[in-house]
C-alpha cells in the first residue's frame, strides 16, 4: 500500500531530527582524528535521512525500499556514536535509534 505524504508526518519528523543530530555530531567530530569514522558515518546518515524525508514528502513508490536501507544506516550510526561519551554522540545515537524504528515501521507498511 502506498501511503500518502500526510501519513508519514511522524516519521518525517523523526527523520529530520536524526538528520539534524547527525549533522551536529559530525560537525563536532570533524577535526578530531580519532573521531573521523564517527563524523563520516554521521554525514552518511544525515544524507540518507534527508533523502528519505524527500521521498516521504512526495509519497514516493520507493519509500519502503529506501526505508530498509535507512534503518540499517541509522543503526550503524547509533552503534558508532554509542562508543563515545560526548553528549552530542549520545543525542545522535538516540535520534538514530528512534529514526531506525520509524523506518522499519514504514518498510513494513508501505509497498
Amino acid at each position: 500500500m502506498l501511503l500518502n505524504h500526510e501519513e508519514y508526518q511522524s516519521s518525517f519528523d523523526k527523520s529530520m531530527k536524526c538528520m539534524v543530530e547527525c549533522e551536529h555530531c559530525a560537525e563536532a567530530c570533524i577535526g578530531e582524528p580519532e573521531m573521523i569514522k564517527c563524523a563520516r558515518t554521521c554525514l552518511d546518515c544525515a544524507e540518507i535521512c534527508r533523502t528519505a524525508a524527500t521521498f516521504m514528502v512526495r509519497g514516493s513508490y520507493f519509500v519502503s525500499h529506501l526505508s530498509r536501507a535507512c534503518a540499517d544506516i541509522c543503526e550503524a550510526c547509533a552503534q558508532e556514536c554509542e562508543q563515545y561519551e560526548m553528549e552530542h554522540c549520545k543525542k545522535c545515537a538516540q535520534a538514530c535509534r528512534t529514526s531506525a524504528d520509524a523506518y522499519r515501521q514504514i518498510a513494513s507498511v508501505a509497498k
